[in-house]
């Protein structure tokens, strides 16, 4: 890395500073508690604003009715407030579309954790603000330390009183300044005496609970810390933004550089006591580098460990990638300015020492400006050396290698050495090194290189057929040779190496990917489930299992990879996987929670609740999972986690729909039942009363008209009943029609009878097509149909108008179409007409019924085989035309005996 690339900008720091262009810039008073003058404050820079030629306006400023905080007010532009009704009482709120409107160079807006009444736009003033600058206007607002949303614990512990209004710590994390407004507790409380605080009996509450010395000392500091942190987030930003060389040593922050030695655990346990007793961050980083891959298992289980460790011990664990270990702890530190650099020096053998420099050496060398600390380790003892891993093991592939390659190339030359030069020649032992490097590794590549150099030194250097040379350019050519091949062979190992990792990552990704396409698709938790633990199995080679409900009574999870389904869960494993599920953390084996378990259990959580746990069988396996494949399963319990609470979601969204439809339902009907079956038992009740009461004094012709009503209306009621029951045996299935050979001019006239009262001031046309063939339907249930459609005319179409009713004979079918002369459905409402308690609404009234009739009719059809819908007319006069079709059946012939 040059020195040019070293200086770039940042492009996380420039793509920040581009999201905030075009954005207002938000300034922060920040106080320890009410009464410090933060208010007050932001007036006067706002007055200073205003001197300075800046458009400045007040949104919202709460004086609290403190006279020198309203005297600040004078000569301001004071935006009016919006007037909000809330329980029968008139507040006023900040009256966001109007200061946008006004569009000032600066506004002022007071107490920016304010929750808003209902009916704002948003539901806390912060997401108001939020909008302010979006529209490119300033805002100066001011912000008490306990409405912090991290510290309601905090706040809660040190004063005893919940904060219910707080806002995302990321609200000040976004501000561009802050500015502390500080007070001595002692003066604070002078000032809360003297009525300049809280009045009346506000103020002795606030002195005997909150207000005590105490309380404001420890607000004070968590006022400064909050402050101290935004300042050194914002140097932060500034050096990556302009590649400022750290380290800047504003604030002490320390880093341990970790790695796979015996040294680690001591080292993170150090570095834990320095940075405890100097009260700063630290961080524990462990660098991947291509020999990552061929480390033995025992030293990956160890990085993993003391990574936890250092999680463990209030640090933050980091892993990045990086061939050269020093420069990259070295960019890492200048990037999160760094001040102090704590190494581990283990003893390491001679012949170690002389291959490469320790990372400390090289850190010593170039570290300048930053405090080195190292801890030396014991030196490691013979006898505790592990056994070396399957990776690291020479193979009788790794000989073939070695060995095959420079004969091969020995017998080629040996083949072609008339045609070609000795300098020539040497390039095919150069090949011969390089595929051993990118096939089988570095070290069957370095030993190949020593046989091709013997081999070409034997078989083509003077005299031959020997190990000895006369000519002094043969024995240059032969080192330069065998340094060039040994280089080559490390080269073409370590990108072997970083192939293999490669290959890993993208293999990983894929399945990830793979993982994450399928968790999308998933319509149920238990699909998401099965994917879970089909990919944790397959991707980390342990069996594995998901647990989607609380195990709280016993544990036998039906979603399971590798294990038999017999197998039985100890009483350890069940408590592991309580435990978890109820904190929402890690517990079982190599955890700090329920070690003795067999199993590793791991939450599916969102920020709502856990739904889940993934549960791995680490026992066999006998070592934890190393940083990789921890960060791996985290990020598989993640996403599982986010694909459930959806479907978890849709299915409460999918029962919350039913469920409404059902009250809707239920509303329609009893709402229905309630207008359309009161109507007629009223005129029955009402026409029978009056029969009783005054039968003797009635002449004939006024009984005969009341008997009359009475019949009418238990018809129409009957009517309303049939067509209840018929939906009800509609919707169970249970409606079978009774076929029989009828004609359909002889229903027409029966449900003509039926309706004649409705009809009574109607004109009723009927044409019917010649030699009609009959109908075989059940003869009952089609003369409702034609009442209901009938009867539905009547009711949309004006009084006295006429209704046209046409019959006609196809080659399959037997039509019936029903118009009226009245508005006409819409095209929308068409389809809709025959869904249950539907009814088409008029401008100026709706017609009565329950809207079933033509529900009734489409169930009724359809179990005939037939159908119905609804038209516009053909010459566009208006109105609707019902079209009813029945299938046409060949009427038999009854011969003689």
């Amino acid at each position: 890395m040059n020195e040019s690339d070293d200086r770039r900008p940042s492009p996380e720091a420039l793509l920040d500073e581009a999201r905030r262009e075009g954005r207002g810039r938000l300034k922060v008073f920040l106080g320890a508690s009410p009464g410090v003058g933060k208010t007050y404050d932001m007036l006067r820079a706002a007055h200073a604003a205003k001197a300075a030629g800046i458009d400045v306006v007040v949104g919202i400023v709460e004086t609290h009715g403190r006279a020198e905080t309203e005297a600040q007010l004078a000569g301001l532009e004071v935006l009016p407030r919006k007037r909000i009704a809330y329980r029968d009482r008139s507040f006023e709120e900040l009256d966001i579309d109007a200061l946008i409107a006004r569009r000032p160079r600066l506004a002022l807006i007071d107490e920016l954790a304010h929750t808003n009444l209902a009916g704002s736009r948003h539901v806390k003033r912060w997401q108001d603000v939020d909008d302010v600058l979006a529209a490119g206007i300033d805002v100066l607002t001011t912000l008490n330390v306990q409405h912090l949303e991290s510290l309601n614990d905090v706040i809660l512990r040190i004063t005893g009183v919940r904060v219910r209004e707080t806002l995302p710590d990321t609200v000040l994390e976004r501000a561009d300044q802050i500015e502390l407004v500080d007070l001595p507790p002692d003066e604070l409380i002078q000032r809360l005496e003297a009525g300049k605080v809280y009045l009346g009996e506000q103020a002795l509450r606030a002195r005997d609970s909150f207000f005590s010395r105490g309380n404001l000392t420890a607000l004070r500091e968590l006022a400064m810390r909050a402050a101290a942190e935004r300042v050194d987030q914002q140097m932060l930003a500034y050096m990556r933004r302009h590649q400022v060389q750290g380290p800047w040593p504003t604030r002490d922050r320390l880093l341990v550089c970790v790695g796979g030695d015996s040294v680690g655990r001591s080292l993170i346990r150090t570095a834990a006591r320095l940075a405890d007793l100097r009260g700063v961050d630290w961080i524990a980083v462990h660098v991947i580098d291509s020999r990552a891959n061929r480390l033995p298992d025992a030293e990956k289980d160890r990085v993993a460990e003391t990574l936890r460790l250092a999680e463990s011990l209030g640090g933050e664990a980091v892993t990045i990638p990086g061939e050269h270990v020093a420069a990259e702890v070295l960019a890492y530190a200048r990037n999160r300015n760094v001040t102090q650099i704590v190494l581990g020096r283990a003893q390491r053998p001679l012949w170690s020492r002389l291959r490469r420099r320790s990372v400390a050496s090289e850190l010593l060398r170039v570290a300048s400006g930053f405090e080195i600390t190292l801890i030396p380790g014991e030196r490691p003892k013979a006898a505790a050396a592990a056994e070396p891993s399957p990776r690291t093991r020479w193979t009788w592939r790794d000989t073939a290698m070695a060995v095959g390659l420079p004969a091969v190339a020995t017998v080629i030359g040996l083949i072609f050495d008339p045609l070609l030069g000795l300098d020539n020649f040497a390039v095919m032992y150069l090949l011969a090194v390089l595929i051993s490097a990118v096939r089988a590794g570095p070290r069957p590549a370095i030993a190949a290189s020593f046989i091709g150099a013997a081999c070409f030194n034997f078989f083509f250097t003077e005299p031959r057929y020997t190990l000895s040379m006369t000519r002094h350019q043969d024995i240059v050519t032969l080192v330069v040779f065998l340094i060039v091949a040994v280089l080559m062979g490390r080269l073409g190992g370590q990108l072997r190496s970083q192939m293999e990792a490669l290959r890993k990552t993208a293999r990983r990704n894929a399945n990830l990917n793979e993982f994450a396409r399928r968790v999308a698709g998933a319509l149920g938790r238990d699909e998401v489930g099965a994917a879970a633990v089909e990919h944790v199995h397959a991707t980390l080679d342990v069996p594995c299992a998901c647990v989607l409900d609380s195990p709280t009574e016993a544990l036998m999870p039906g979603l399971r990879r590798g294990i038999s389904p017999d197998y039985q869960f100890r009483e350890s494993d069940r408590a592991a996987a309580a435990w978890s599920w109820e904190h929402r953390q890690a517990a079982g084996y190599s955890t700090q929670t329920l070690p003795n378990s067999q199993w590793l259990f791991v939450p599916m959580a969102t920020a709502q609740r856990v739904v889940g746990l993934l549960g791995l069988h680490l026992h066999e396996r006998g070592r934890p999972l190393s940083a990789g494949q921890r960060r791996l399963l985290d990020a598989i319990s993640d996403q599982a986690a986010v694909a459930i609470e959806r479907v978890l979601l849709a299915t409460q969204i999918e029962d919350q729909r039913v469920h409404n439809q059902g009250e809707a339902l239920r509303s329609a009907l009893l709402s229905s039942v309630s207008h359309d079956l009161r109507t007629p038992l009223s005129s029955i009740l009402g026409a029978a009363s009056s029969l009783q009461a005054q039968h003797e004094v009635l002449p004939a012709a006024g009984r005969e008209e009341l008997v009359e009503t009475i019949i009418e209306e238990a018809e129409r009621l009957n009517r309303f009943v049939q067509n209840l029951l018929d939906m009800t045996r509609l919707g169970y299935g249970q409606l079978e029609p009774r076929r029989e050979w009828c004609d359909l001019l002889e229903l027409l006239g029966r449900a003509r009878r039926r309706l004649r009262r409705e009809l009574a001031r109607r004109d009723v046309v009927i044409t019917a097509a010649p030699d009609l063939p009959l109908a075989h339907v059940d003869a009952l249930l089609i003369e409702q149909v034609l009442v209901n459609v009938i009867d539905n005319a009547g009711k949309y179409s004006p009084p006295e108008s006429a209704i046209e009713i046409e019959l006609s004979a196809r080659l399959s079918s037997l039509q019936l179409r029903v118009r009226d002369h009245g508005p006409g459905v819409p095209a929308g409402d068409r389809e809709k007409i025959f869904d249950m308690f539907y009814r088409v609404q008029s401008q100026d009234h709706t017609a009565p019924g329950t809207g079933l009739g033509l529900a009734i009719c489409r169930g009724i059809l359809q179990a005939h085989g037939g159908s119905i819908r609804a038209l516009s007319p053909l010459d566009g006069n208006g109105g609707t035309v019902i079209e009813i079709s029945l299938p046409r059946e060949a009427v038999p012939v009854i011969g003689d005996e």
